[in-house]
């Protein structure tokens, strides 16, 4: 399925999951749709693997934890994040590694400052490998962090944003 993108998310320095200076990082880059939905693209490593060629489980999570998370700025602003209350996780295929995945995230229920969401992992050939749900804490980034991470650390990507990805 082709999902038209109307956005980019900014994305940091030493994010686990977005992070362009961390060496071991997934540097992830976030896609919002025209239906209000958020698409990650990434690529583990082999640091990344639990079993050979596999990535681990904790991966998986990690990166549908951050595309449920994160697609509440779809609704509100760059500056507002979900801190994870709840995640339940559903792996059904194992997750490769050294090959280009992308994760698909929404807001299911917005109930002010809680809301609540859902996510699915592909694999290249658009095969759901891992199911998330979630319950998330709206915070603003000043109530997590300081000043000098909106300032050096958080940013939008150079990358030309591309016209459709295809899950």
């Amino acid at each position: 399925m082709n999902h038209k993108i109307v956005a980019s998310q900014n994305i940091s320095r030493n994010c686990l999951v977005c992070g362009i200076d961390n060496d071991f990082g997934l540097k992830t880059r976030f896609y919002q749709t025209d239906k209000g939905e958020l698409i990650a693209v990434f690529k583990p490593l082999s640091e990344h693997q639990s079993y050979p060629n596999v990535t681990h489980g904790g991966i998986s999570a990690a990166i549908l934890d951050e595309v449920i998370g994160r697609a509440i700025m779809t609704t509100t602003d760059s500056g507002t994040f979900g801190v994870t209350l709840e995640l339940k996780m559903r792996y059904k295929k194992p997750v490769p590694t050294g090959v280009e995945l992308k994760a698909l995230g929404r807001i299911t229920r917005d109930g002010g400052r809680i809301f609540e969401g859902s996510g699915e992992l592909f694999l290249p050939d658009g095969t759901v490998a891992a199911e998330a749900e979630g319950k998330y804490m709206k915070r603003n980034i000043d109530q997590i962090t300081d000043q000098d991470f909106t300032a050096n650390e958080w940013f939008v990507p150079e990358e030309d944003l591309p016209d459709e990805i295809h899950i």
